[in-house]
């Protein structure tokens, strides 16, 4: 495959697929991201991967000279290895994310104490998981009760019942 006449547009596109990529996974590392920076960041760094596989091949000669040398070899291992050892999972339950705890929490309290927390009364509570379609025959149950145990089911009912929080 000659990939030459497309030399022109293959490295501006690995330039600017690696700066979105770079730009917004630092707002994301320090929490400044807002609108669309972390979609842009997980959707569009396929461009990168793309462009990345196009600048290979374009210049495949030079990229396999890196794995003769003991200094290309090293630096490429190592990150190897990070890669694979990022797939060990750390701390909590199954290495879910850290807010899981208070969900789960909060998501085995009684409806009476979600109201509470919510500003809101029971009644309001109950009526918003009714209206969701789940049987509520207690004001002691939970939304565990209600949905079990799958987190994201918790979160997607309590996302639902519990207001908005205001900036």
């Amino acid at each position: 495959m000659n990939l030459n006449p497309h030399r022109p547009w293959i490295t501006p596109v690995v330039i600017g697929a690696f700066s979105l990529s770079a730009v917004t996974g630092v707002l994301m590392f320090f929490h400044l991201d807002s609108g669309l920076n972390k979609t842009a960041h997980e959707w569009l760094s396929w461009a990168m991967v793309i462009g990345v596989t196009l600048h290979v091949l374009l210049n495949l000669p030079a990229f396999k000279r890196y794995f003769t040398q003991t200094t290309g070899r090293v630096v490429m291992g190592v990150f190897a290895a990070v890669l694979a050892l990022s797939f060990i999972p750390t701390g909590g339950a199954g290495g879910e994310p850290g807010f899981a705890p208070p969900v789960r929490a909060l998501a085995k309290a009684p409806i009476t104490v979600l109201a509470q927390v919510a500003g809101t009364s029971t009644d309001d509570i109950k009526a918003k998981l009714q209206a969701q379609g789940l049987t509520v025959t207690s004001d002691q149950q939970s939304v565990a009760d209600l949905v079990g145990g799958d987190l994201k089911a918790q979160i997607g009912t309590m996302t639902k019942v519990l207001p908005a929080a205001k900036p």
